[in-house]
């Protein structure tokens, strides 16, 4: 995994966390939804670009 791909994948976690805390605070479901999926949109992106690096080693 390049060091873009695994930034990448972090900011989306991050992010997502953010976007997902904030609007659930505010009482904005739909987009405390799209946050959630976000979030877990780069925990899978980073699963699976671990999952590549082990294989080329």
């Amino acid at each position: 995994m390049s060091a873009g791909e695994k930034a990448k994948a972090r900011t989306e976690q991050v992010v997502g966390k953010a976007v997902r805390k904030a609007a659930h605070a505010m009482g904005q479901e739909t987009t405390a939804a799209k946050g959630a999926a976000l979030e877990a949109r780069g925990k899978a992106r980073a699963t699976k670009e671990g999952a590549k690096d082990g294989f080329r080693h």
